[in-house]
């Protein structure tokens, strides 16, 4: 009798153990998941979001819009949906491709009056028996400023509810600022690109004299000299002159600035002394393309050259950390600080050239933290330093 009893024991403590661990697993799984419906819906709605943003975001192409439509549609919950420019369909997916003349009348007259246009059964005539359009909701795709050139139209197998007129519209500016914001990175890239081709403007024409002045000069005194300047010149030049890449490494801009040193010691002889202090860990640090060359030519140009007698300039990058700093300082005339004021433009003769477009790139590039430093008083030389971050989403040689 006692083993029967120690029997039941044992099975009960082994059931109530199993009990207990299914209970457990429950449990965490339950953490793991989402635990409620409302959940659920939110992740789904916010993962098809995602999905149609992606798209988007590189500009309204038909491309774009085909791979945007189903998601669309999946967050408007509507039997078909279009996405239109009002002179042809860019993308359908769905029921009712059949009225896609209607819906591109209709789109455009969406995007003349700027308005959410709603589309009863009558004003949408089909001789098919199995059609099964009832209605439509057409909502221009605007962004923040109000501008649309496509509309999204969300097809309806009953009269339209509110429901679906409200979906549509908001999908509709939700996804306009996308476009929007796809745009935005296209104007920041244009910006990107003139600004660079303003700075290779500017620095060309002061240095490019200079240098095949000097060039010139060894052309008979020293002619395997005159050939390695020539060399080192077209290297610079094929250099700042590249079609390709908003970005480049800390070890090809300083590649660059000491071929443009090398010929300007060329003409300033023993008068131009350069010091390097490079820590090994930055050189692979990406920056924007030639953000630091234009430092180190104010430094030679309008530090160096006015100055009487040897000049020094310095070059030092750090390791900092998170951050890699630069400076970039040279002990010539120096400046009035109040040169650099907000809202002051460059002085005739070209002085602290390029510093305000570099100070602008790194600021767009990497934010207001990481702007430009000048130190600088007349008589006293300028120090110019910047902070560049070791890794910024978007930034890469």
């Amino acid at each position: 009798m006692a083993d029967q009893v120690g029997s039941a024991l044992a099975v009960i403590a082994v059931i109530a153990a199993l009990a207990a661990a299914v209970v457990a697993v429950v449990r965490l799984r339950a953490r793991r998941g989402i635990a409620t419906a409302m959940q659920r819906a939110t992740y789904d709605v916010l993962h098809t979001a995602a999905l149609a943003a992606e798209p988007l975001r590189g500009g309204l192409t038909t491309s774009s819009a085909g791979k945007a439509v189903r998601h669309l549609r999946a967050l408007v919950g509507a039997v078909g949906l279009s996405i239109d420019d009002g002179d042809h369909c860019m993308a359908y997916d769905g029921r009712g491709t059949h009225h896609g003349e209607q819906f591109t009348a209709a789109a455009r007259r969406a995007l003349a009056t700027h308005r959410t246009v709603v589309l009863a059964g009558g004003e949408l005539p089909c001789d098919r028996v199995d059609c099964v359009v009832r209605g439509a909701v057409v909502a221009p795709l605007s962004g923040p400023d109000g501008r649309a050139t496509a509309a999204l139209v969300a097809v309806a197998d009953a009269q339209p509810a509110p429901g679906l007129v409200q979906a549509t519209a908001e999908t509709a500016r939700w996804a306009g600022s996308q476009i929007a914001l796809a745009e935005l990175d296209t104007s920041r890239e244009r910006l990107a690109r003139a600004e660079v081709r303003a700075l290779r403007a500017q620095i060309s024409p002061h240095f490019i004299y200079n240098a095949l002045t000097a060039i010139a000069s060894f052309v008979r005194t020293d002619p395997e000299r005159a050939r390695e300047l020539i060399l080192e010149f077209a290297e610079f030049t094929r250099y700042s002159f590249r079609a390709h890449g908003e970005f480049t490494t800390l070890a090809e801009e300083l590649r660059s600035i000491d071929r443009y040193l090398t010929i300007e010691r060329a003409r300033f002889g023993d008068r131009l002394q350069v010091r390097l202090q490079i820590a090994p860990e930055v050189l692979p640090v990406s920056l924007p393309f030639l953000c630091l060359q234009p430092l180190v030519e104010n430094a030679v140009r309008h530090g160096l050259s006015r100055k009487p007698g040897v000049g020094m300039v310095s070059i030092e990058a750090r390791d900092a950390g998170a951050e890699c700093h630069i400076t970039v300082e040279d002990d010539g005339v120096g400046m009035d600080p109040a040169v650099f004021a907000p809202g002051d433009s460059e002085t005739d003769d070209g002085q602290h050239v390029g510093l305000t477009n570099v100070d602008e790139r790194l600021r767009s590039v990497f934010g207001d933290r990481f702007g430009l430093v000048v130190e600088t008083a007349p008589g006293e030389g300028t120090k110019v330093s910047m902070r560049v971050p070791k890794f910024h989403p978007g930034v890469r040689a």
